[in-house]
């Protein structure tokens, strides 16, 4: 993750975030997300979750994936992004579809066919 330059004669409590250093952080989390959610499907489809087991499974993804950023960024969150809902829910819901895609494709090729 980029971390923010400090400034020269501003106050150390008040964290300074450089958008590009900023957009960087968020296109990794977004980019995280996208690649668990496609290897969570593909295992829930392979493990044959059905139902609301898979969207459980999901969510446990998700919540470990916010839990490997939080250490990532040694929980000084306020370092490499402007909120809490960044690291917590950022990219969540987008990646639900990928999830979905690949859980279903995965289970038809390893349960049906």
């Amino acid at each position: 993750m980029a971390a923010p330059a400090t400034g020269g004669g501003i106050s150390a409590d008040v964290p300074i975030l450089h958008s590009e250093n900023l957009t960087s952080n968020v296109k990794s989390i977004y980019y995280s997300r996208t690649f668990l959610s496609i290897i969570s499907g593909v295992v829930a489809g392979i493990w044959g979750f059905t139902g609301l087991m898979g969207f459980v499974f999901y969510l446990l993804v998700m919540m470990v994936a916010s839990l490997g950023l939080l250490v990532k960024a040694k929980f000084s969150i306020h370092t490499y992004f402007d909120s809490w809902n960044r690291i917590l829910i950022e990219g969540v819901f987008g990646g639900l579809m990928s999830f979905v895609l690949f859980w279903t494709f995965a289970y038809d090729i390893v349960h049906i066919f």
